[in-house]
C-alpha cells in the first residue's frame, strides 16, 4: 500500500496516459521481437514485465519515436517503479531521463513530475523500501534533471536520516575528491557541487548521533579540496 499522495500521482498518471501508443513504431529489428514491438503499437493492453523492463530502460535510438513509446509505458511503468517490480534502477538510465518530458502538455509534465516527487517522497518515508534509496534517488535526480527538487524534500527525521546515512557512505568518498558518485545523469559539476554544499550543511547534525567519525567527514565537504585533505589525512 502506497502512500496517498503517492497513490494519487500513479492515479493521475493513469488517467493523463491512459491509451497512448506509438502508432508507428518499429522498435529495433535486431533486439526487439515483432511480437514485443507491437505491444507499443497498442493500446491498453498489458505488457509483459520483461519486456517493459527492457523497454524502459533502452536507449532512444532503438526507437522510431522514443517520447511517444514513453508515454504508452508510463501508467504501467510508474507503477512498477513505485513497486519495486522493474528490476534494478541504479544503474540503467530510466528512459525518461532521456526525453524532454518538460516539454509535453503541461498535463502531461505536471504528472511525471508529481509521480516523480511523490515516489521520493514514499522512499524517504519508509524504512526497507524496494530499491535502495541512493539507486532511487540517482534514478529521480537523472528524470528531473536535477538534484535541488529531492534535496528540497529530504527532512529530517529518523527514517529519512537513516537514509542519509546510508547515502553518504556510499557517495562521500567521491564527494571529498569533487567526484561525482553517480554513474549517469546530470550530475555535472554544478550539481555535484550543490550536493556537496547541501551534505556539509545537513549531514553533520543529522549524522553525529549515528556515526560522528562520518558527520565529520561529511562536514568537511564545506571546504576546498586541499583543506579538506588537510583536515582529515
Amino acid at each position: 500500500m502506497h502512500s496517498p499522495a503517492l497513490e494519487s500521482a500513479l492515479a493521475a498518471v493513469d488517467t493523463v496516459f491512459d491509451g497512448f501508443t506509438s502508432p508507428g513504431e518499429t522498435g529495433c529489428g535486431r533486439c526487439h521481437l515483432p511480437e514485443q514491438t507491437a505491444y507499443l503499437r497498442t493500446p491498453n493492453t498489458r505488457v509483459p514485465p520483461d519486456v517493459l523492463e527492457m523497454y524502459v530502460f533502452e536507449v532512444a535510438d532503438h526507437f522510431h519515436d522514443h517520447a511517444a513509446v514513453m508515454r504508452r509505458l508510463l501508467p504501467q511503468g510508474a507503477r512498477a517503479l513505485a513497486d519495486g517490480t522493474l528490476g534494478p534502477v541504479g544503474w540503467r538510465n530510466h528512459g525518461l531521463s532521456e526525453v524532454d518530458w518538460r516539454l509535453w502538455p503541461a498535463e502531461q509534465a505536471a504528472a511525471v513530475e508529481a509521480f516523480v516527487s511523490a515516489w521520493w517522497e514514499e522512499v524517504l518515508a519508509t524504512p526497507e523500501p524496494p530499491h535502495p534509496v541512493e539507486d532511487v534517488f540517482q534514478a529521480c535526480s537523472a528524470v528531473l534533471g536535477s538534484f535541488a527538487p529531492l534535496l528540497d524534500r529530504w527532512g529530517s527525521g529518523p527514517v529519512a536520516d537513516a537514509h542519509l546515512l546510508r547515502c553518504v557512505e556510499q557517495w562521500l568518498d567521491d564527494l571529498l575528491s569533487d567526484r561525482s558518485p553517480f554513474l549517469f545523469g546530470n550530475a555535472w559539476d554544478t550539481d555535484v557541487r550543490e550536493l556537496q554544499s547541501w551534505l556539509a550543511h545537513e549531514a553533520p547534525a543529522r549524522l553525529e548521533s549515528r556515526d560522528y567519525g562520518l558527520a565529520t567527514r561529511a562536514g568537511a565537504l564545506a571546504l576546498p579540496c586541499p583543506e579538506r585533505r588537510d583536515r582529515l589525512y
